[in-house]
C-alpha cells in the first residue's frame, strides 16, 4: 500500500507528492508539484544499488546489497521528511519479490528509515510503466509496444492508440502485457558483462527471443509496422545518449527523442567492438553500467526481432511518472484543467 494514508484526498508538504522506485539495480526518488495538465519535478534522487546482485544463485539479498540499498533509502527519507511529504508510493520490484528474505529487508527498511516498501507485482509494475510513458505513445499511429528493462525482470507492454484523457496527462490503453523473468543484472551474471564476445552476445539475445515467442504468438500481433517501440530503461537512454553524441547526459535531449532501427544496430555494433575500459570511460555509461549494457542490448535486440518496427521512442520516465500521475488523478488535482492533450510531429507509416 501508499506509504501515507491512502484514503485521504488532498496533498499534504506543500502539495508535494512523492514516488520512490527500489529496482533490482537503481534506487530512485521523484518528488513533484501538479501543474494545469501534468506535474513539475521539484526533487529527484538517483544512485545504483545493485540489490539484486547475486541472488539469482544465492536465492537471498546480500548483506552488501541490502546495506547499499538501506543507505540510498535513507537518504529518500530524508528528503521526504524534510519537505513535509505525506502523499506518496513506495515500491520495490523484482528483487524483493523473488528474494527468500525480501520480508526481513522490508523490515529492516522500515525500522532504519521509516518508509514502508510495498512489493508490487508484475502486474502493477507493467501498469505503473505504462502509466508514465503513456504521453510519449504516437496518436497518429495504431499503439506502441513498450518494453522496461529492469535489473530483474523486463514487462512488455502492448498499447492501443493513447487517450486523451479527461483530466491530466494522456491515458495509458493497455491491450496486453507480458512479464519476462530477465533483466540486465540476472543476465549479465548468467552469461558475463566484463567480456562479452558476439557469440556471447547472440547467445543473450537468442535467450530472450524464445521467452518472447510465446508472448508475441498470444498477442496475434500482425502488423507492429503500424505501431512503433517505446522503450524505458537505462539501455535504451543509453543508447539514445550515445547516438546523439552527447559528452555528458542530458535527459532534455534523451526524453522523448526517436530512434530509427538503423541507428540503434549502429550503436549495439559500437558498443560489441568496445573494450570493457572504453565503455567506463564513456560517459553515457560509466563504470557502474558498464558490465550491463551489452546484457541490456540483448533484451533490446530480442524485442526489436520479435516486433519489428522501424521507430522507437526513448522514456527516460516510468515507474516513478506513472506513481506520481495515479497518485494526482486520485487526489482530482486535474479536475478543473481540462484541455487538448499535445501530439507530435512524426507519423507511422
Amino acid at each position: 500500500m501508499c506509504a501515507d494514508a491512502r484514503g485521504g484526498t488532498a496533498a499534504c508538504g506543500d502539495g508535494l507528492y512523492a514516488a520512490l522506485d527500489l529496482g533490482t539495480n537503481n534506487c530512485r526518488l521523484l518528488v513533484a508539484r501538479p501543474t494545469a495538465r501534468n506535474f513539475r519535478v521539484v526533487d529527484a534522487f538517483s544512485r545504483i544499488v545493485r540489490l539484486g546482485e547475486g541472488l539469482g544463485a544465492s536465492g537471498r539479498l546480500s548483506p552488501a546489497a541490502m546495506g547499499r540499498a538501506v543507505g540510498a533509502l535513507e537518504v529518500c527519507a530524508s528528503k521526504i521528511s524534510a519537505r513535509g511529504i505525506r502523499r506518496m508510493r513506495v515500491i520495490a520490484t523484482e528483487a524483493c519479490r523473488a528474494a527468500a528474505n525480501g520480508e526481513e529487508f522490508c523490515s529492516t527498511v522500515e525500522e532504519r528509515t521509516g518508509l514502508v516498501l510495498e512489493v508490487v507485482d508484475r502486474r502493477t509494475e507493467a501498469g505503473l510503466a505504462a502509466a508514465g510513458c503513456a504521453p510519449l505513445v504516437d496518436p497518429t499511429c495504431d499503439g506502441a509496444i513498450l518494453f522496461d528493462i529492469g535489473g530483474g525482470s523486463t514487462e512488455v507492454v502492448w498499447l492501443g492508440r493513447r487517450s486523451a484523457g479527461d483530466d491530466g496527462p494522456p491515458r495509458a490503453r493497455i491491450r496486453s502485457w507480458a512479464s519476462l523473468p530477465v533483466g540486465v543484472v540476472s543476465l549479465a551474471e548468467r552469461h558475463g558483462g566484463v567480456k562479452v564476445s558476439h557469440e556471447l552476445f547472440e547467445a543473450m539475445v537468442g535467450e530472450v527471443t524464445q521467452m518472447l515467442e510465446g508472448v508475441r504468438q498470444s498477442w496475434g500481433l500482425r502488423q507492429p509496422g503500424r505501431m512503433h517501440l517505446l522503450g524505458t530503461s537505462g539501455t535504451v537512454t543509453t543508447v539514445a545518449g550515445i547516438h546523439l553524441g552527447l559528452d555528458r547526459y542530458d535527459r532534455t535531449r534523451v526524453d522523448g527523442a526517436w530512434l530509427h532501427a538503423r541507428d540503434i544496430s549502429e550503436v549495439v555494433d559500437r558498443l560489441m567492438d568496445m573494450s570493457f575500459e572504453e565503455r567506463v570511460s564513456n560517459p553515457c555509461i560509466g563504470a557502474q553500467r558498464a558490465d550491463l549494457v551489452l546484457a541490456g542490448c540483448a533484451i533490446m535486440e530480442a524485442v526489436r526481432e520479435a516486433f519489428p518496427t522501424d521507430r522507437l521512442r526513448v522514456a527516460d520516465r516510468g515507474l516513478r511518472e506513472g506513481m506520481l500521475v495515479q497518485l494526482m488523478r486520485a487526489d482530482g488535482v486535474w479536475k478543473r484543467h481540462r484541455g487538448p492533450s499535445s501530439s507530435v510531429s512524426e507519423h507511422c507509416s
